[in-house]
């Protein structure tokens, strides 16, 4: 390793069971609906997630768009944390492309939204107004520190979107990781969204992909807005394959991802200068603050980059390290020794 990486576990590279699967994958024509292993990996990923169908696409980005553009017509409006991935990262793209109004709640540092403020945020039937459509969560919240939101919360936002007849997206990227912390079947976080998009190619290690899950009619009007955006793939089995070996045999690594992510934390809590509270880590992505006096973000990262670790500067004085499959726990006491050099 090059590198101690711990900007993403978007850096994570396929398994040799990964590599081996795609060499010799059986291929057809996806947009004909042909591709045996893609067929495969959408049917696996929809009862994974207790889905009826499931749409392979490129990216968690391009799944997001799927999902909102599936639900919601352009003028139409989704009620979104003001910390979430889909508003702040993904390019304005409902906005750009779906012509789809945001609204934004504050994210809690739990990651959850106020109930109360969701509710208020709700458009009346008006002629002036957009027209609420859609709920959109994440789990776990990578802003907020790769928090997860629980079954019990997310059954809450069921009973709230039924009452005014809203549907509800789950950007669900990390929801396994969530699932391993929380000590629960997968689809207890994900059976109250009306869809879901996970992605293959984080922890789970895949080099590519991400999965929209829902019901299946949900799913035959997403795949048009895949075609719309240019998302059909003709023989991608060959990456789908990788997906497959990510959702056999993956999952339950994702547990060494968090132990090493609250090593971490708590490593650098101990240093002068950091600012950090581990019992915030719940799943493999930590945060932490420079405090005054220190460098900046920027600054930081690049020194420690120049002895071999690399970590993500994120604005100011933040920064965030994210622990994933090619990390084991003695490249975080690597990682450790190179900040404390640092911050010496």
């Amino acid at each position: 390793m090059p590198f101690i990486d711990l900007r993403s576990d978007t850096v994570t590279l396929p398994t040799p069971a990964m590599r081996q699967a795609m060499a010799t994958a059986e291929v057809g024509d996806d947009v004909l609906g042909e591709d045996p292993t893609i067929n495969r990996l959408e049917a696996m990923a929809a009862e994974r997630v207790g889905k009826e169908a499931a749409l392979f696409v490129a990216s968690g980005t391009m799944g997001n768009l799927v999902s909102v553009l599936t639900h919601c017509g352009r003028g139409d409006e989704i009620i979104i944390g003001d910390q979430a991935h889909l508003f702040l990262l993904e390019a304005g793209s409902v906005s750009a492309v779906g012509g789809i109004h945001s609204r934004q709640v504050p994210n809690q540092p739990d990651a959850t939204l106020d109930l109360a403020q969701v509710e208020a945020a709700i458009r009346p039937a008006d002629d002036h107004f957009p027209r609420t459509r859609l709920i959109c969560l994440e789990n776990t919240h990578n802003r907020c520190g790769g928090a997860c939101l629980t079954p019990d919360y997310m059954g809450q936002v069921r009973a709230l979107a039924d009452r005014h007849d809203l549907k509800i997206h789950l950007d669900a990227a990390r929801v396994f990781n969530a699932a391993v912390v929380l000590g629960v079947d997968v689809r207890e976080l994900t059976r109250d969204a009306d869809s879901l998009s996970f992605c293959l190619s984080k922890g789970l290690s895949a080099p590519v992909g991400s999965l929209v899950c829902g019901s299946g009619d949900f799913i035959r009007e997403a795949r048009r807005a895949r075609k719309v955006l240019g998302g059909g793939m003709r023989q991608g089995g060959i990456i789908a394959a990788a997906g497959i070996v990510a959702l056999e045999e993956m999952i339950d690594r994702l547990a060494e991802d968090h132990v090493n992510a609250r090593r971490l934390a708590e490593g650098l809590a101990d240093m002068p200068g950091i600012a950090l509270d581990p019992s915030r880590v719940q799943t493999n992505i930590v945060f932490f603050n420079l405090e005054e006096g220190a460098p900046d973000a920027a600054e930081f990262c690049g020194r420690i980059a120049e002895r071999g670790v690399k970590m993500g500067p994120t604005g100011g004085h933040r920064i965030r390290a994210v622990t994933h499959y090619g990390i084991e726990a003695e490249h975080i006491e690597q990682a450790l020794a190179v900040v404390a050099q640092v911050m010496s």
